[in-house]
């Protein structure tokens, strides 16, 4: 059995607007990533811009062949273009304008009822709904309660771990995580930090069902191209 990749195509419009210019193009990362055996394209649009655009999402809506999941922050203006444009998945994370990155999971449990009314909306449209979360039993109990379809646990503290005790920790945080989401009807998935050198324990996590990897994937594509890349990692993902 192999876990589900969504690739993560965020870094690539990171490098175009660098220049402010018209390459690289994200919207051809995701073809080329979809032939390498991508299961799904992951793009965040944030409110400020800085990577992904809108002229992205809507030509990714009309050419991609697996499916997009968007992640967006749960605001008025990005949810109006997410039920205007319709992909098949959304993933509400928590966002800041000074991050350099999204830190941290979403706090179900303090916005459940602004999650909950959300979700309501993109339910209405057939929308699938993912909480990107920290790998806690509070946080995963209130995602369930909130009507989400799935959480991806954060890896982000697992991935920065560098004793063997701290990875036993925080490996079993998640291990955990997984457990009482999947008993409580959650699909689980898990991204944020993996790459090819520290993915293997998290593919052994039987729960855990899809990964979202972005920057390591793209990294690696500088120096091998981003077929090989996305063929590389999914070689990985096979229990």
């Amino acid at each position: 059995m192999s876990v589900r990749l969504g690739v993560n195509v965020d870094h690539i419009a990171t490098l175009r607007e660098a220049r402010k210019g018209r390459e690289p193009d994200p919207v051809f990362g995701a073809y080329v990533a979809e032939m390498a055996g991508a299961d799904l394209v992951t793009i965040h649009l944030r409110e400020d811009r800085r990577h992904i655009q809108e002229r992205d999402l809507r030509l990714l809506r009309s050419s991609v062949f697996t499916a997009i999941n968007l992640e967006m922050g749960v605001t008025e203006s990005i949810i109006g273009i997410a039920l205007n444009v319709r992909p098949e998945q959304v993933t509400f994370v928590p966002e800041r304008r000074q991050e350099v990155t999204t830190e941290g999971g979403l706090d179900a449990a303090g916005k459940k009822k602004k999650i909950e009314n959300a979700i309501k909306r993109f339910h209405a449209k057939k929308i699938k709904v993912s909480l990107f979360i920290d790998p806690d039993p509070e946080q995963v109990k209130a995602s369930a309660d909130t009507g989400a379809d799935m959480v991806e646990l954060h890896t982000g503290a697992y991935a920065n771990a560098r004793t063997d005790r701290a990875i036993r920790r925080e490996l079993k945080r998640i291990r955990t995580a997984a457990q009482l989401a999947a008993q409580a009807g959650l699909r689980v998935c898990a991204g944020h930090g993996l790459n090819y050198h520290n993915i293997e324990p998290i593919v052994q996590i039987e729960e855990i069902v899809e990964v979202n990897i972005g920057h390591s994937i793209i990294s690696r594509a500088v120096f091998t191209g981003l077929e090989v890349a996305v063929r590389d990692m999914k070689s990985l993902l096979v229990r």
